[in-house]
């Protein structure tokens, strides 16, 4: 806000720490939050995935925005008028409606968001913010941090996941940026990639380390300080602040209070997106969607 000298302000909340498992929130108005930023996430090509899913995830979105399809309120070509990806087909849009049509007829709002959270859980890039890197060969590739683990992906492929209790340090020098890690039957692995700027290898590197002590620990009370460098040279030091996932989801489910009222809105239709999107709330880049590629669950 201090930056800011004048109206109009626009403040836009976001999701940090993705639940693991969205249904087991106790509060629907949580739940509803963690769709819009989902939604927001499919627009902006950070949530990939097969075609197929993207149609059926969109048909949630148009349940939950617009009820039932009602040939006197939606004609033909409705589905065009909402912009839920960064690019699609028109045989895309058809697909949408025509599941909108034929099998979510009577699924309430709060339903349509259920299974739209249910079906985004399920899929690789759930809960990814891309940082965008170089690996040894020079070769473009996103890192990130989801609930369950590290991920690297290059074009539209997940090509590496790391369980969070594999990951045994996060490390950066420079522009480079290493990860640790120990798998089955003591196999050891080193991923190195390269950082466009030192200050966004530093920031990748504290990512890493709260998404790590966020999701790994037990308790808040078991996060230490970790350094970026070995014991013998100067390097940066940081200790992750707060409650941990089991913390907050064991708090969430001691909630008393009457469910607080929740006015929905209809966020999906394409001019509003596109604004949202000229106004720089997100100035990400997508990453490669909608083409079909192995969808493999989440451990």
């Amino acid at each position: 806000l201090k930056t800011l000298t004048q109206p109009p302000f626009t403040m836009c909340l976001r999701v940090k720490f993705y639940p693991p498992d969205p249904a087991a929130l106790k509060e629907e108005i949580t739940r509803y939050l963690v769709f819009l930023q989902l939604k927001r996430d499919l627009y902006h090509g950070r949530l990939l995935c097969k075609t197929s899913d993207a149609a059926t995830l969109a048909a949630y979105i148009l349940q939950a925005e617009i009820g039932d399809y009602d040939p006197g309120k939606h004609p033909e070509g409705y589905s065009s008028k909402f912009q839920f990806f960064p690019k699609h087909s028109e045989k895309l849009e058809r697909r949408i409606a025509e599941i909108h049509k034929t099998e979510l007829m009577g699924q309430t709002p709060e339903t349509s968001e259920l299974n739209f959270l249910q079906k985004a859980q399920m899929l690789e890039t759930y809960g990814v913010d891309p940082h965008p890197c170089k690996d040894v060969s020079g070769n473009p590739a996103f890192l990130a941090f989801t609930p369950f683990g590290f991920v690297v992906l290059q074009g539209n492929k997940r090509v590496h996941f790391l369980k969070w209790n594999e990951v045994t340090k996060l490390k950066f020098e420079g522009k480079t940026f290493h990860i640790y890690a120990n798998q089955k039957e003591d196999k050891k692995i080193i991923l190195t990639y390269f950082a466009p700027t030192p200050e966004a290898c530093k920031h990748l590197w504290k990512c890493g380390v709260e998404n790590q002590a966020f999701y790994k620990l037990e308790k808040s009370s078991q996060v230490r300080t970790v350094s970026s460098s070995n014991l013998f040279f100067k390097g940066s030091r940081f200790r992750y602040s707060g409650r941990v996932a089991k913390e907050v989801m064991e708090q969430s489910a001691k909630i008393k209070r009457e469910p607080p009222a929740i006015h929905r809105y209809c966020l999906a239709q394409g001019h509003l997106s596109h604004t949202l999107s000229a106004q720089g709330i997100v100035r990400l880049a997508p990453l490669t969607p909608f083409h079909d590629c192995p969808h493999n669950t989440q451990p």
